[in-house]
């Protein structure tokens, strides 16, 4: 073997919550033939193996984990003409936020409004990674995998690969593929689009932006929120939103409506955030649901909280643990379902530990 497998390696650091217990094995994959090599030796073990990305959508249980955690270290974009724009093919490894940067140095419009999401590239396509009305599955053309019952390499196309909103085969069978690269297209001399009522307003001196325009105002706009990672930042020790906007029935929507018009939090329906979906649904914002259920920003349980400026993010404090944090992320979800009747699901990966809702 060209990598060694070490014993006991701490996880937490390799997290943005910074909690969690140590791998069983860990091994840094280099090269593919490693990370093949890797799989092998766990499977004639009959250990378990986890892929590990950036980190930053990630709860380790206390315990840790039991098995062998693999970190691939492949971190190249290669950026390609063609004739209607360019592709780029880019390695799981690779920062997504860097991804997005080269983009906006070439001009290129498409993710600039996922600019300052954290993690590697290879997380991209598992979570649908979306902001502010984008989704990553709109630029996507295929994603380079290794099959891992049978080492095999292979390639899915976009439709293989069952986007959803946070959704995609990936997650739905996550020990099934491991993201070796991921494709993306983009189409020439392309602007950006504005889809999200913040962002429009944050840009409404701008009628044409550029790429650019857009990426700093999204950056802007996520620091205010404590969702670019800023080492001084008290909120910095976080997943993220820690759960999806839900979808529901109109039905639901609208019992939620007369809930809130009933209780005095809003006077007309019109005042909820609600988003109606292709399939006559609704998605509704979470974070407005956790707000108007009386949990506020900044709520403390002990050394995890609320951040102080976005309430879907669950934060560490410091000197807490990961069971800590998933009493407050039940205790938020009960209040919301309570006052509400609705059920928030959690968007992180659990590694060693089961979402115990």
């Amino acid at each position: 073997m060209s990598f060694t497998i070490r014993e006991f390696v701490p996880l937490a650091p390799l997290t943005t919550l910074g909690l969690g217990g140590p791998a069983r094995f860990f091994v840094e994959a280099q090269a593919r033939e490693d990370l093949t090599a890797a799989l092998r030796w766990a499977t004639e073990r009959a250990l378990p193996t986890f892929i590990l990305a950036g980190g930053s959508n990630l709860v380790v249980g206390d315990p840790g984990f039991d098995g062998l955690v693999v970190q691939l270290e492949s971190a190249g974009q290669t950026w390609t003409d063609t004739a209607t724009g360019f592709t780029v093919e880019v390695q799981a490894g690779a920062a997504w936020d860097g991804v997005v940067a080269e983009s906006v140095r070439r001009g290129v419009a498409g993710i600039e409004c996922l600019s300052g999401i954290p993690g590697h590239t290879g997380a991209a396509p598992v979570q649908n990674i979306g902001a502010y009305g984008h989704e990553v599955a709109e630029v996507i053309r295929r994603v380079e995998v290794l099959d891992r019952p049978s080492l095999e390499v292979t390639t899915m196309n976009a439709t293989a690969c069952g986007f959803s909103y946070r959704d995609s085969v990936f997650k739905r069978e996550p020990n099934r593929f491991v993201i070796l690269s991921v494709t993306m297209e983009f189409v020439r001399d392309a602007s950006p689009t504005i889809r999200y009522g913040e962002l429009a307003a944050a840009l409404s001196s701008q009628p044409k932006p550029s790429p650019a325009q857009v990426r700093e105002t999204v950056l802007a706009l996520r620091r205010k929120k404590s969702m670019v990672f800023d080492p001084e930042d008290e909120n910095r020790r976080s997943a993220g939103s820690f759960f999806t906007n839900p979808i529901v029935d109109a039905r639901v929507a609208n019992d939620v409506a007369a809930q809130a018009i009933a209780g005095g939090i809003v006077a007309t329906a019109g005042q909820i955030p609600r988003f109606p979906m292709p399939d006559g649904r609704v998605k509704l914002a979470a974070g407005w649901l956790i707000e108007r259920s009386g949990i506020s920003k900044g709520f403390r349980m002990g050394p995890v909280g609320i951040s102080t400026r976005h309430a879907l993010a669950l934060v560490h404090h410091g000197g807490g643990t990961t069971t800590e944090l998933l009493q407050l992320a039940l205790h938020v979800r009960r209040t919301v379902r309570d006052r509400f009747g609705v059920t928030l699901t959690p968007e992180p990966v659990f590694l060693g530990v089961d979402w115990p809702g």
